[in-house]
């Protein structure tokens, strides 16, 4: 499937901004599931310095600075990618979870080191015992490791609500298991809260998703969403992804932009300004099958 992809940001600020600087995360990344056919950036007012760069999980990260007064900004990504999703994977065939962390604490060889990178806790995905323990039932003994990611996607599907009211984008693992309830992001960090804290290791994966309008209704522009999901790894079988948010392993509905340990190390627009004041942010994502 091959998707146009426009995703839109734009900042309103109380009063002006002298200068800012950027770090974005916006281009979408090729991986084993999908090639990138473009990729453009529009920044307004116009940039003084854009460039991009590759950070160290080898996603595209563009630098941006703008020296000229404004008191808003806007961001536009634009890309055309072609989804053809990753090789199945037989999740019973995986090894044993023990397994696999024991491999993982050694680090036994080069695939099994780099992996060993989202194995530690991360700033965002820190947690408490409360958080093992409920990850506990998904780890039977000699359970496959890719079974016990999906079991886990289910139990986070089931017994957390989608409630964008209770989080935020700094929200504790621990409050979101307390509140039973988040966002994607919540959700991506609670599961790599889980798995981490047994030795298994989890990245956290942006990108977008396809949303799908109500029986009888036209899509609307700008409708559908920034997302997150998580991927998990097990030797023989690279990173698998899994999307607790939908309880669904992503195949062609799913674009990936960015990995890494968590939200943190991929947020599509961080940065400083000098000046604002109190800011009002707006964000519009259409994604559009062309093929």
């Amino acid at each position: 499937m091959i998707y146009d992809i426009d995703h839109r940001t734009t900042y309103r600020y109380a009063q002006p901004v002298s200068i800012s600087h950027h770090l974005l995360h916006m281009c979408p990344r090729p991986t084993a599931g999908q090639t990138v056919e473009r990729h453009n950036l529009f920044v307004e007012p116009a940039a003084t310095v854009i460039r991009d760069s590759v950070d160290y999980f080898g996603n595209t990260a563009t630098h941006v600075t703008i020296e000229e007064s404004h008191d808003e900004l806007s961001v536009v990504s634009r890309s055309t990618v072609d989804v053809f999703g990753a090789p199945a994977v037989e999740p019973w065939t995986s090894p044993a979870w023990e397994t696999v962390a024991d491999l993982l604490s050694w680090a036994a060889d080069a695939e099994a080191l780099d992996a060993a990178q989202c194995l530690y806790d991360s700033p965002m995905t820190m947690a408490g015992r409360a958080v093992r323990d409920y990850a506990a039932a998904s780890f039977a003994p000699g359970r496959p490791v890719l079974e016990v990611a999906l079991d886990l996607m289910t139990r986070v599907f089931t017994d957390f609500k989608f409630d964008a009211s209770v989080t935020d984008v700094a929200t504790p693992v621990d409050r979101v298991f307390e509140e039973r309830g988040g966002v994607c992001q919540d959700f991506a960090h609670l599961q790599i809260a889980c798995l981490r804290a047994h030795g298994i290791a989890a990245r956290y994966v942006s990108g977008y998703i396809l949303t799908h309008p109500p029986e009888g209704k036209e899509r609307l522009v700008g409708a559908d969403a920034s997302h997150a999901w998580l991927s998990v790894w097990s030797p023989g079988y690279g990173w698998m992804d899994v999307d607790p948010t939908n309880n669904h392993v992503p195949t062609t509905e799913h674009v990936t932009v960015a990995w890494g340990r968590d939200y943190g190390d991929v947020s599509p627009i961080n940065g400083m300004v000098v000046g604002g004041g109190e800011h009002e942010i707006d964000v519009a994502v259409d994604m559009r099958p062309i093929g």
